[in-house]
């Protein structure tokens, strides 16, 4: 047990050594993209700071596994050129036991990803967007659903319009809202129009509605007397179909808690929900694949330095986690697309990642 405390403890600040450089190596990147992205428009340092700060969440939750890979490295190659675990081994312990704490550490960093850093991330990541949006062109846009059909926003910097619809009866070629209901607000803030239509398509920067009609909303004028009608009307938009589509399909910027409410409405609304599904499943196997990768970094590296060939070993595990990541991707892309069952393309991955890195673990400990 002492011995297992300290494996524990040695992996914990191998781990928090590793994420300090490179999340210092994340910042200073995203900062100088910050600053080639916003080159020539009026946004300052703060505002840029404030961009990196909210992005660098999302980027050290995409590189955890490469941090779990090479904590282990760090670990094993220290306890070999340190002789300790040869003495561990003299003791009469395999290997394969030192790992336990290890293993313990990252299933723990696995659930709290799941359990904390990803809400951080999704609410990061949203405010992220929104920000980026404003200062590009002085208007948001943003995209969500709830039990009363979906909503959108646009804005300019003539002002924002508020958009909701019932339905959705877009295919792969369109975006067509059903029932749309739009409110218009001056930059100043205050209603200035309300337009019901039958349908709204999207079309390049504008949208198409089908049966529309207008009502100003104008002090000192009754509306219904001064509603128009309009059999079809096309109002500029800030909204693009992908930007649309990346909005309701990016399971990223949603918290796992929102995650099953949101495949429900999504459901309700007639869009897929295979993406969502599947991130879902994809985001509760984390800490199995964080337990995987610190497998994949010990099966190389739990050998004495004298044998040598400590550079290939190092090499190889990283070659390999990377291999196996790229795998994971391509089942959830496989799972996306329906090509495969959801549970297979979430868990299958990081369930075959522990069972052959326990099988080299096997070989190379008992032979």
């Amino acid at each position: 047990m002492i011995l297992d405390r300290y494996f524990a403890r040695r992996f914990t600040q191998s781990f928090l050594m590793i994420g300090a450089v490179f999340l210092s190596l994340i910042l200073l990147i995203d900062l100088i993209e910050q600053l080639r992205k916003f080159e020539g428009l009026d946004v300052s340092m703060g505002q840029l700071i404030r961009l990196m700060l909210l992005n660098a969440p999302a980027a050290i939750n995409e590189i955890l596994p490469l941090l779990m890979i090479l904590s282990t490295i760090v670990l094993f190659v220290g306890l070999a050129r340190s002789s300790e675990l040869v003495v561990t081994r003299a003791t009469g312990r395999s290997g394969i036991r030192a790992l336990a704490g290890p293993l313990l550490v990252s299933l723990v960093i696995g659930g709290l990803t799941v359990s904390t850093l990803n809400p951080i991330v999704a609410a990061t990541s949203n405010r992220y967007q929104s920000l980026l949006e404003t200062y590009k062109s002085g208007g948001q846009s943003a995209v969500s659903l709830s039990g009363e059909g979906l909503w959108l926003r646009q804005g300019s910097e003539r002002g924002q319009s508020v958009i909701h619809a019932t339905g959705y009866g877009g295919d792969d070629q369109d975006v067509t809202l059903l029932g749309v209901t739009i409110i218009t607000y001056s930059a100043e803030g205050g209603p200035i129009r309300r337009i019901r239509a039958a349908s709204a398509r999207l079309m390049q920067d504008e949208w198409l509605l089908t049966d529309a009609k207008v009502w100003p909303l104008v002090a000192g004028l009754n509306p219904e007397s001064a509603a128009v009608t309009h059999d079809e009307l096309r109002i500029p938009t800030t909204l693009t179909e992908t930007r649309i589509r990346d909005s309701l399909g990016r399971a990223s910027g949603i918290s796992i808690y929102d995650l099953p409410e949101t495949i429900r409405q999504m459901r309700q609304a007639g869009f897929s929900t295979k993406r969502h599904e599947v991130w879902l499943q994809v985001e509760l196997a984390r800490p199995l694949f964080l337990m995987a990768m610190v497998l994949v970094g010990a099966s190389f590296t739990m050998r004495h330095t004298r044998f040598g060939g400590t550079g290939v070993a190092v090499l190889a595990a990283v070659l390999l986690g990377f291999g196996l990541y790229f795998i994971r991707n391509f089942a959830q892309i496989l799972g996306e697309n329906g090509q495969l069952p959801v549970a297979f393309a979430a868990w299958g991955p990081p369930v075959a990642s522990i069972l052959l890195t326990v099988g080299l673990l096997l070989h190379a400990e008992d032979g």
